[in-house]
């Protein structure tokens, strides 16, 4: 993380900020130093304004994921705020809202899909039977057929909880994990909370990629501070697909929670 020179006793905030400040960095935040952010106090102005604080949580997201800060420690130090300011949790959109800033400030150059899905930064459902039609366009052109040159790599990191704070902080962390095993060019999207599916072509080497990726995903959660979230190890298979893009569909909608 980044350390910033500026601190809330400069910039003439509210008593709520620095209240907010010093409660995080008592409990749940690591780094002292780059806590202060101008995203933080727009939060904070929203909230004493009492205006819709998913837009500046939005913003709030950006700022910590080009920091380098944690999913998790993010959402916590978010939660801070709300408690502070006497509020029994945070607002499910304003969690929701940082997490999809966090999510696309992970990117360098932002190319989320349409149809995407806020919470993991990855496609939606809809955006991979999309992306599946063009392969079969694509295979009947060609006069190849799309169960022999095409897969679907399927990861479920579902663990017991119910907290919805945490299932976000999963899926965001799972979601860039999956970016940076894959990088561009492949389809991905959450089917379903801890379900995410990643379409692949088949070769020699894509048995070996699975045991990969299994690794990948635990070190990165590891790493993210969400490896209690994720189970372990993560149960990773491939899903064949069937001969036309009808059924394709319907495999997608059975596989979704």
């Amino acid at each position: 993380m980044t350390g910033n020179e500026h601190s809330t006793s400069e910039v003439g905030t509210s008593d709520l900020l620095l209240l907010w400040q010093s409660r995080s960095i008592d409990s749940v935040w690591l780094r002292p130093g780059d806590w202060y952010t101008p995203a933080a106090e727009a939060l904070v102005e929203a909230l004493e304004a009492r205006l819709d604080t998913a837009p500046a949580a939005f913003r709030l997201g950006q700022a910590r994921s080009e920091a380098g800060v944690g999913i998790t420690e993010a959402i916590d130090d978010m939660a801070v705020l709300f408690k502070s300011a006497g509020y029994e949790t945070a607002p499910i959109r304003s969690v929701r809202a940082l997490c999809a800033g966090w999510t696309e400030g992970t990117v360098a150059a932002p190319s989320v899909p349409q149809m995407a899905d806020a919470e993991s930064g990855l496609g939606s459902a809809e955006y991979l039977t999309q992306r599946l039609a063009e392969v079969y366009g694509s295979a009947t052109r060609h006069g190849t057929t799309v169960p022999q040159t095409h897969a679907l790599v399927m990861i479920d990191v579902t663990a017991d909880d119910s907290d919805p704070w945490q299932r976000m902080a999963r899926n965001a962390a799972v979601g860039q994990a999956l970016k940076g095993a894959y990088g561009d060019g492949y389809p991905m999207s959450r089917l379903g909370d801890g379900l995410y599916a990643v379409l692949v072509e088949r070769g020699p080497m894509l048995g070996h990629g699975i045991a990969v990726l299994r690794d990948h995903i635990s070190e990165r959660a590891i790493t993210m501070r969400v490896g209690n979230l994720v189970r372990q190890p993560p149960r990773v298979w491939i899903e064949s697909l069937p001969e036309t893009h009808r059924y394709a569909h319907e495999l997608i909608d059975s596989l979704q929670r």
